[in-house]
């Protein structure tokens, strides 16, 4: 998908939720962070040439941190995130640089998603597609999350999830095989 594209996803995937016009764009801070993202990225990985790249970069990581002070949202340029992708609430979101998440994905606020482990469970997380994670959730080390996988509120995953599962708890475990039907 080129730039234009992955922004339409965005922006339908939060009208599908009952924003309208006015309201996205001027009113929704998690569109806010994933639009700088898009255009950030976008520069991360288009922009070759040297004088352009690096000033480029310095702006958009400037907007970057005005984003990320005014909304509490955090989204690195060279993060991987697929189209569709959907911040639900303001604030507290932290993504790592390295993270890898697919397509037609929720986050809820306060969730983290990074760096953690030891040894060879040491790394950044893959998140499938059609995940859904809950408020206030960690999803830490060198995991891989499958399709359609939730992940409950206040959990912590620091384990590999397989597809159409339901987790929960510090560590998380799988508590359903239903997945994240009717979440995304």
């Amino acid at each position: 998908m080129n730039l234009l594209q992955l922004i339409l996803s965005d922006y339908s995937k939060h009208k599908k939720y009952g924003g309208h016009f006015l309201g996205i764009v001027f009113f929704t801070q998690g569109f806010w962070a994933v639009f700088q993202y898009r255009l950030a990225h976008f520069c991360y990985c288009r922009i070759k040439w040297q004088p352009f790249r690096l000033l480029f970069l310095m702006l958009f990581l400037l907007w970057q941190k005005i984003i990320e002070i005014t909304t509490g949202i955090s989204i690195p340029a060279s993060a991987k995130i697929g189209h569709s992708f959907y911040i639900g609430h303001f604030g507290g979101i932290i993504i790592n640089a390295n993270v890898i998440i697919g397509n037609d994905c929720n986050i809820s606020q306060g969730v983290t998603i990074g760096v953690g482990g030891r040894g060879e469970k040491r790394g950044t997380p893959i998140l499938g597609d059609k995940v859904y994670v809950g408020a206030n959730a960690v999803v830490s080390g060198n995991v891989n999350i499958g399709y359609e996988v939730l992940i409950g509120a206040c959990s912590l995953v620091n384990q590999s999830i397989p597809d159409c599962s339901v987790v929960l708890g510090v560590p998380a475990v799988i508590i359903s095989q239903k997945g994240s039907k009717g979440y995304i």
